[in-house]
């Protein structure tokens, strides 16, 4: 039950309005179409913008020539023919005034006498410019070469339309003045079959969406062409990819139609339309325009290939516009993953979590043999971390051909340590046959305690950081002292949710280790990987009942006793939950995000746990929910935990496998910054941006 927030607010306040955050509202449109029949189709047209404006769409994509139909043969020669298209598009231009949408819509026009196939942009009753289609194909079912000019090479030209003249060329980005990173390149149809499609340099040129108009007839096999056309396009150029190609209605003399509509960016798939549907349609998505441009803004490679092709941007128009779109809580239409690390394709799911955990065994094994080491130490608590590196060191042995034995596993029961994960510690230790000791850490603790002069050593209940770090510190000085004994290394068992906040203990603690497996792998993952290891048998019933044991116990360090009532010391209690930090730190870390920015994402993402996909198999019984307030008090403490007071430990962390495409956080790798650095500027934006709890 999310709580009540006044509506006013809500409505009003900047942090709902999706715009605010740089997303823009694309839709990909399939109209419905009547060979020839410019007045039916023009209607079909407005009929589609008027929808569109009523759902608040920023950018509206139709098919290629959607005006006259595209499959005309000679028809598309004669003069009135020719001349109702013209007019149609004045009239469409005309009825667009009072519309939201930026328009492409598809048309026949005539130049110098020559006939272009144009993507025509118009915005509220402005033709702002026509794009001519740059690549006609003239084989196998295609004959366009018979009717059109190729507009390759066009550039700095004008065209008249209904008495007007207007930018014509392939050197056209329509961008709106007044909202940052909305600017869009069209081009048509075959232009994204060439070998350099003509995007490409709209992309190097600023353009952030792609459009494409498109009639292409659908052939078994051919939507799947097409999805891999856009993915790849918008993954190459780092763009949003729109694709609207005819539907039902054109001409099926020899050829058929689907009406596929989709929406990629940087090789995701947003949405896409239902094929060979009588209805018109209309795809929607909001594109991260902000997203986008941060991305490119950590692709040296992208900024290598403007400066290739000579800047593009110096030799393309910039055709503005002032767009005014709709303002206030709009929702936001598209698939927030809840869980950023965790693989979710359908289908690829087994794949991935295969790949992923093999990475960690595949680095653990290269460098055990590098050692040439008798063992592998490791600690194992029956928490998560140590279960997850203990199983990929159990397949490492397995993989080489070793003995399970070759890993020295070590329980070190402390002042908190429960009787269950000690319990669920040496189950495991015994299931995977490994070598397993116990090393009570306690008479040392006190006895170190006792020389510090601590309060604990006198009988007072003071559990102080010192009082858990010297726990900590003692685990791993037993792992490097008996590392050195048995010719082994020790096994680093912190994670990257660990690593970002900080809650590792520094130098002789947790942080530290020969090898630390999962430094890539958040917490989110770990836990879904030690699900999927026992979905899929990688180990024997007897492992994979331990493993699920291990899933449901609470997260715990259990550096302090129970409470009176029982109660275990609780990490998300003091840190906040694992599955919000690690959403924070994708976003941050990975794409630069404004903590507002974040916040609006989580809240889309968290409000209802009732709506939206949760990773597959995911337990029913643990999918949560979390209101605004909550998301902003748990950011507010990620931003200066991870800003400002953990940077230290990762500037020092050891060798460890990147994982994720998400990012790792090596000071050799994906995440460089100085270890004496403030939180204050993500603090001040998020406070300023983010309605506080009382509005809320």
């Amino acid at each position: 039950m999310q709580p009540k927030r006044n509506r006013t607010i809500a409505d009003n306040h900047p942090f709902f309005d999706l715009h605010t955050h740089g997303f823009v509202r694309v839709a990909a449109a399939t109209p419905c179409v009547r060979t020839a029949d410019i007045a039916f189709n023009r209607d079909a047209v407005l009929a589609e913008a008027r929808k569109a404006h009523d759902r608040q769409v920023d950018l509206l994509v139709f098919p290629e020539l959607c005006v006259s139909s595209y499959a005309l043969d000679d028809l598309v020669m004669q003069d009135a023919l020719l001349d109702a298209a013209e007019r149609a598009v004045g009239e469409i231009a005309e009825a667009s005034a009072g519309l939201i949408p930026l328009m492409l819509v598809g048309a026949p026009l005539r130049r110098s006498g020559r006939l272009y196939n144009c993507a025509v942009a118009i915005h509220r009753g402005r033709i702002l410019g026509a794009v001519p289609k740059s690549f006609l194909p003239n084989y196998r079912e295609f004959y366009e070469k018979r009717w059109f000019a190729a507009g390759r090479g066009i550039a700095g030209e004008q065209i008249g339309i209904g008495g007007e003249s207007v930018p014509f060329g392939t050197d056209l980005i329509f961008a709106a003045d007044n909202s940052p990173g909305f600017s869009v390149f069209a081009e048509i149809c075959e232009d994204f079959w060439a070998p350099d499609p003509p995007s490409t340099r709209g992309a190097l040129a600023g353009a952030t969406i792609l459009a494409n108009l498109s009639a292409s007839n659908i052939t078994i096999g051919k939507a799947d062409e097409r999805h891999l056309l856009c993915r790849s396009q918008s993954a190459r150029t780092a763009s949003a990819y729109v694709y609207s190609a005819a539907g039902h209605g054109e001409s099926t003399t020899d050829l058929a139609w689907d009406g596929q509509g989709m929406i990629y960016e940087l090789g995701d798939l947003l949405c896409e339309s239902e094929r060979f549907s009588l209805a018109p349609e209309l795809c929607i998505a909001d594109v991260d325009c902000d997203r986008i441009l941060n991305d490119r803004l950590r692709l040296q490679t992208f900024g290598d290939a403007v400066d290739a092709a000579g800047r593009p941007e110096l030799a393309f128009r910039t055709i503005g516009f002032e767009h005014r779109p709709a303002t206030g809580d709009s929702g936001l239409k598209r698939r927030i993953r809840r869980f950023p690390f965790v693989p979710n394709r359908q289908g690829k799911l087994d794949e991935d979590c295969f790949e992923a955990f093999n990475i960690q065994v595949d680095g653990l094994m290269r460098r055990f043999q590098a050692t040439s080491g008798d063992s592998l130490v490791i600690g194992v608590s029956g928490g998560l971390d140590s279960t997850h590196a203990l199983i990929v060191a159990a397949k490492v042995c397995d993989r080489l051909g070793l003995p399970r034995t070759t890993i020295r596993g070590y329980t070190m029961p402390g002042f908190g340590t429960s009787e269950g994960t000690r319990s669920n510690a040496w189950t495991l230790m015994k299931a995977l046959g490994i070598h397993a000791e116990e090393i009570d850490i306690r008479p040392a603790a006190k006895l170190m305690l006792g020389d510090m002069g601590h309060p604990f050593a006198r009988g007072e209940d003071v559990y102080d950081t010192v009082f858990e770090n010297v726990q900590a510190g003692l685990r791993t000085d037993y792992l490097f002292r008996l590392a050195g004994q048995h010719r082994g290394f020790v096994i680093g068992t912190g994670d990257l949710s660990e690593l970002a906040l900080g809650w590792c203990t520094y130098g002789v603690g947790d942080q530290m280790s020969h090898y630390a497996v999962n430094s890539g792998v958040p917490k989110t993952l770990i836990q879904y990987l030690i699900r999927w290891t026992t979905r899929t048998g990688q180990f024997d019933d007897a492992a994979a009942n331990v493993l699920r044991a291990i899933l449901d116990t609470e997260i715990s360090p259990e550096l302090v006793p129970a409470g009176e009532d029982g109660e275990v010391q609780s990490t998300e209690d003091t840190i906040g939950p694992y599955e919000l930090n690690d959403f924070f730190l994708h976003h941050i870390v990975r794409f630069g995000q404004r903590p507002s920015k974040v916040a609006f994402l989580a809240w889309h993402a968290w409000r209802d746990a009732g709506k939206g996909t949760w990773p597959a198999e995911f337990p029913a019984h643990e999918r949560r929910e979390y209101d605004l307030p909550t998301i902003t008090r748990w950011l507010e403490a990620f931003l200066q935990r991870f800003f400002a007071f953990s940077q230290f430990k990762r500037s020092a962390l050891p060798n460890g496998p990147k994982v994720s495409s998400a990012g790792a956080l090596s000071p050799r790798g994906d995440w460089r910054a100085p270890s004496d650095a403030t939180a204050q500027p993500w603090l001040d934006e998020l406070r300023a941006n983010v309605p506080s709890i009382d509005e809320g």
